[in-house]
């Protein structure tokens, strides 16, 4: 039966690798991005039988409606790349201002609960589903000038582990890999001085989560699982 994979953030650099190797795969994809344009850029030429469905994931009931949408063109959501996110650093936190705090809780902890949730009731009534999200390595401790961001991917990884144990005995499986540097263009124009044959490649985190989505990851449940090169 071929699997119907959804995968939010699907515009950026791991979103299009998660997608690239899922489609190969032969899956169904579900490609959520942020506006239309972005998602038609990213995915020229997309085959019919793939979905490209924009929302507003901060947005609760506009997540709702998307995945709505989803089960309603595909049947049923076999599993969930939870990409979406976002990053900022360069405060400490006495310095952070409350829009810094409030925009990374949203990027990163309000898209992945707000794309997830409408998604399980449907897994729980087939008892099956697999969902992934992204934590940080970095995240692991406090870092300084890094307090908003490793508060928000603290708060994935927590609630990855409670809807894990959840959901566990329902047929999901729940779990979040941990990267640390990601070998994108933005990364290597940031960090000119760094080298990036030490970081990780969006094709191998890919590999990583696409291996949590598939049968062979039945027994693993509220993993947090590092993805860091040599870095």
């Amino acid at each position: 039966m071929e699997k119907t994979v959804l995968i939010s953030g699907a515009t950026g650099n791991l979103g299009r690798a998660v997608a690239r190797l899922f489609e190969a795969g032969g899956a169904r994809l579900v490609l959520v991005g942020s506006r239309n344009e972005t998602l038609d850029a990213a995915y020229p030429g997309l085959p019919s039988r793939h979905l490209k469905l924009a929302a507003d994931l901060t947005d609760r009931e506009a997540a709702s409606r998307m995945v709505a949408e989803a089960e309603r063109r595909c049947g049923r959501i076999d599993a969930i790349c939870a990409i979406a996110g976002g990053f900022h650093a360069g405060e400490a936190v006495h310095e952070t201002a409350p829009a810094d705090w409030e925009i990374m809780m949203k990027l990163n902890v309000s898209t992945m609960v707000n794309t997830v949730s409408p998604a399980i009731p449907g897994m729980i009534a087939r008892r099956a589903g697999k969902i992934v999200t992204i934590g940080a390595n970095g995240a692991t401790r406090g870092g300084a000038n890094m307090g908003a961001y490793a508060a928000s991917k603290s708060a994935v990884m927590r609630l990855t582990e409670s809807m894990s144990s959840e959901l566990r005995g329902r047929g999901i499986n729940v779990n979040c890999v941990l990267p640390s540097i990601i070998d994108t263009p933005e990364n290597r124009s940031a960090m000119p001085n760094a080298d990036p044959a030490r970081w990780v490649k969006p094709e191998q985190l890919a590999a990583v989560i696409a291996f949590l989505c598939s049968d062979g990851a039945s027994a693993i449940h509220g993993a947090l699982v590092p993805v860091v090169g040599l870095s």
